[in-house]
């Protein structure tokens, strides 16, 4: 047992090294793909192949381990289903908590589908954009504008320690409310309750690291071109010759660029490193484009439902008799409402960034236009424009909605809108459903009564 936990010690501190030393994508990547791997969320392990170099491959077990746990889920819910079990019935019980009972089944069995079987049928998309990214790094690697990977990594565990601190601190109140609350959920609902929230949480790391590895290496790309602006602004450059070249040195502010080359060689080759982003990126967003589309309304209904809760026990507690605790009961469903909220932010945030960051690079093309002077590559950047014309970074949700911050007018306008009706649906309900209201029955008969 000890040389077995010896072992293990080495093999953990052999990753750690690795990850502190990785030099290409598939490295940068290692961590969170093992991540997503474990909880059956993607098929696909960095490994080395047989020549010594990182790639992504394939497992029979992730395969498997998806279907696993889709099954486990779909048990869960079948279990609680039949058993007639949900959270909001262990306080309340009328239509609207009815229905919000079935849709939260209805969509947790389609986000088990979409987060573990979808995957699987576009892994090959996945796999096609990363191995677009690492032609991208070959290609500013050659132009002197390499990726820091190191930071990358850092990035990566930041994002993935803060993701595990605020889900246990949330999770952790959550389950602590419903413990003062006295409600005794089985294992199947704490199971379901706990682990979409990790596999959504990992989810949406894998979508912002992503987004973040576009946003990155169009970042590259703008240093490049600002460089050669920068050399314009400083000297008047000639057209160089073959001969020069091979005698021409590195200036000391080129960090970036290589200026051995002629100046519309480098923006050809910009060109063809925008066009790869770009390329990456529409792939990316095939493979998620679901599994977002499934979150973001997954977590709308939830929102609202959480809402109509809370604002239903505040606004009516004095109006009732209260069968649980009205403190827990809102920081139950309010910690529940933060979880999705973030969910939603963090989505949006991420694709708006590499949005934001690709759109500047029309300024830059242009800025360089007005400032050169040879035809070569003035025809060079003319065609570069007419690239970024037609060729733009956008995700969507499977085409229905682009994930941009104009998202955030839309769920807001259409959440105050669902919470007006609801509230009044309720108040004008005869039953509230919690056992203070009389029946439509009972009030006719007694007007009946009175009257003869």
């Amino acid at each position: 047992m000890i040389h077995y936990g010896v072992d293990s010690f080495r093999g953990f501190r052999g990753r750690v090294r690795y990850w502190q030393s990785v030099r290409d994508c598939y490295g940068s990547i290692s961590l969170i793909v093992a991540i997503a791997f474990a909880l059956g969320i993607t098929p696909y392990l960095v490994r080395r192949n047989s020549q010594g170099e990182s790639v992504l491959a394939p497992s029979w077990y992730g395969f498997l381990n998806a279907i696993s746990r889709w099954l486990l889920l779909a048990y869960c819910y079948s279990y609680i289903h039949l058993s007639n079990e949900s959270l909001i019935g262990y306080f309340m019980s009328n239509h609207v908590s009815q229905i919000s009972t079935k849709l939260h089944d209805i969509g947790g069995v389609i986000v088990a589908i979409f987060t573990f079987i979808i995957p699987l049928l576009l892994r090959k998309h996945f796999l096609r954009s990363v191995k677009t990214m690492v032609r991208v790094d070959q290609k500013l690697d050659r132009l002197r504008s390499p990726v820091d990977f190191n930071t990358v990594v850092g990035q990566v565990i930041l994002v993935i320690s803060v993701i595990v601190i605020v889900d246990t601190i949330l999770l952790t109140t959550c389950l602590v409310c419903l413990a003062k609350m006295e409600v005794k959920a089985s294992w199947q609902l704490t199971f379901i309750l706990v682990y979409e929230l990790m596999v959504v949480s990992i989810t949406i790391c894998m979508f912002c690291l992503m987004t973040r590895t576009v946003q990155r290496r169009i970042t590259c790309l703008h240093k490049v071109l600002k460089n050669l602006a920068h050399q314009w602004d400083s000297r008047t450059l000639k057209a160089v010759t073959q001969k020069q070249r091979s005698l021409q040195c590195l200036d000391s502010f080129s960090m970036y660029t290589i200026v051995t080359k002629d100046p519309a060689e480098i923006i050809q080759e910009s060109m063809e490193i925008h066009h790869l982003i770009c390329e990456a990126a529409a792939t990316a967003n095939k493979y998620f484009t679901y599994q977002l589309l499934t979150i973001i309304s997954i977590a709308f209904l939830i929102i609202v439902f959480d809402a109509y809760y809370v604002l239903e026990t505040l606004l009516g507690k004095s109006k009732r008799e209260s069968k649980f605790k009205t403190v827990e009961f809102v920081t139950f469903f309010s910690c529940q409402m933060i979880l999705y909220l973030i969910a939603i932010i963090s989505i949006v945030e991420g694709s708006n960034r590499a949005i934001k960051k690709s759109e500047k690079t029309g300024g830059i093309v242009h800025s360089l236009l007005n400032k050169t002077k040879s035809a070569e590559v003035k025809e060079k950047l003319q065609q570069f424009s007419m690239q970024l014309m037609h060729l733009k970074i956008n995700f969507t949700a499977a085409g229905l909605f682009n994930i941009d911050r104009t998202l955030y007018f839309t769920i807001s306008g259409a959440l105050t809108t669902y919470l007006i009706i609801l509230l009044q649906f309720t108040s004008n309900s005869p039953n509230n459903g919690y056992g203070n209201g009389g029946s439509c029955c009972e009030t006719y008969s007694n007007m009946t009564n009175r009257t003869l």
